[in-house]
C-alpha cells in the first residue's frame, strides 16, 4: 500500500506534528470525502507501507524529523513555481524555498526530491516569455539537487472559474504550451533533469518529454519498496499514470491560499475544519462520532498490537 501525504492538503507544511504522531500511533483515521461517514482506518507501520509519497510546497518544518523514516521508502514531490504573494500569498520568500529545496536533497538525495513546476497558468503578470525564464531560473538553481522534473498547465475546475474568468489567469492555449514545452526542455536537460509531464494528453516525446507518474511504484522500488505489483489508480484522471495509493489528507484544510488549488471548495469550510484540526487526534480535522463505520486499510498481521487512542478504535 502506497500512502500520499497528500494530494488533498500541504500536510508537511501545515500539519507534520500531526503526521508523526501519526507514525508513532501507527494509524490514520480518514473520512471518504465521498461519504463522510465512511472512515478508513490506514494503518502505517513499516510493514504495511509500501512506501510514502509527500506532497508539498514547503516541507522545511519536516527537515528536523527525516530521520523518524528511516524505516519506509519514501520520496518528495516538491512544488517550486516562481509565482509570489498574488497567487501564493501562504508561502515564504521563493529564495526560502530554494533554500529548503536544496537541504532537503542534501539530507535524502537527489533521487529522492522531483521539482514540480505546477501549474502553468498565463495571465498580464505571466506570459509565456516570463514562464520560460522562470523555469530556467529555477532549473539552474536546483541543478544536482533533483533529477526529475515536472510540469503541467492549469487546468478548469469548476470553483476556478470564477479567477479564469475574471481574468486572474487563463490556460495556456495549444500554441503556448508548445512553446512552454520546448522550453522548459532546454532548460531540463542544460540542468541535468528529466522532464516529465502531469496528466497531460498532448505527445511531447519528440522533445524528450515523457508523461509522468507522480506516484511512481518503480521508483519507491529503487528506494527498497518490496517489490509488489501495484495497478494504475483507477479514481485519478484517464490521463494520469499513477499508481493507486491511499491518501491521508481532508480536503479544506490547506491555509496556504495559493489562488489556483483545486483542493479547497469552501472558505467557510475550511476555517471550520482549520480550527477542529487536533494534533493528537487520529484524523487530520475533527474527531471519529459515534454514526461512523470505521474499516480497516493495509492492515499488518500484527495490527492488534497497535495501541489504539482511548481503546475505542480496535
Amino acid at each position: 500500500m502506497i500512502v500520499s501525504v497528500s494530494r488533498r492538503s500541504d500536510i508537511p507544511a501545515l500539519y507534520a506534528p500531526w503526521f508523526f504522531k501519526r507514525l508513532e500511533q501507527g494509524f490514520a483515521l480518514v473520512r471518504n470525502p465521498v461519504n463522510p461517514k465512511q472512515v478508513s482506518r490506514v494503518f502505517l507501520t513499516p510493514q504495511a507501507v509500501t512506501g510514502f509519497v509527500f506532497w508539498s510546497k514547503n516541507p522545511q518544518p519536516m527537515l528536523e524529523n527525516l530521520a523518524r523514516l528511516k524505516p519506509y521508502p519514501f520520496y518528495f514531490q516538491f512544488t517550486l513555481t516562481p509565482y509570489g504573494r498574488e497567487l501564493e500569498p501562504g508561502l515564504p520568500d521563493k529564495r526560502r524555498i530554494v533554500e529548503t529545496f536544496l537541504r532537503l536533497s542534501e539530507k535524502i538525495g537527489s533521487d529522492r526530491v522531483i521539482w514540480r513546476y505546477d501549474p502553468v497558468l498565463i495571465g498580464k503578470a505571466w506570459p509565456v516569455s516570463r514562464h520560460a525564464e522562470a523555469f530556467d531560473a529555477l532549473a539552474r538553481a536546483l541543478s544536482g539537487a533533483t533529477s526529475r522534473a515536472v510540469f503541467s498547465f492549469v487546468d478548469g475546475y469548476a470553483h476556478l472559474r470564477t479567477p479564469m474568468r475574471g481574468g486572474v489567469f487563463a490556460a495556456p492555449d495549444a500554441g503556448q504550451m508548445r512553446f512552454l514545452a520546448e522550453s522548459f526542455a532546454k532548460s531540463a536537460k542544460c540542468a541535468g533533469m528529466t522532464l516529465e509531464t502531469c496528466a497531460e494528453t498532448m505527445d511531447l516525446s519528440g522533445l524528450g518529454i515523457a508523461h509522468g507518474r507522480c506516484v511512481d511504484a518503480a521508483l519507491l522500488r529503487h528506494l527498497g519498496a518490496a517489490s509488489e505489483k501495484i495497478k494504475k489508480d483507477p479514481a485519478q484522471r484517464p490521463a494520469c499514470g499513477c499508481a493507486a495509493s491511499v491518501d491521508i489528507g481532508a480536503y479544506d484544510t490547506c491555509r496556504l491560499g495559493c489562488r489556483y488549488c483545486y483542493a479547497n471548495h469552501s472558505a467557510a469550510l475550511l476555517r471550520r475544519r482549520v480550527l477542529a484540526h487536533d494534533p493528537d487526534s487520529p484524523l487530520l480535522t475533527g474527531a471519529l462520532l459515534p454514526e461512523d463505520r470505521v474499516h480497516d486499510r493495509g492492515a499488518p498481521p500484527a495490527a492488534q498490537q497497535i495501541h489504539f487512542l482511548d481503546g475505542d478504535l480496535s
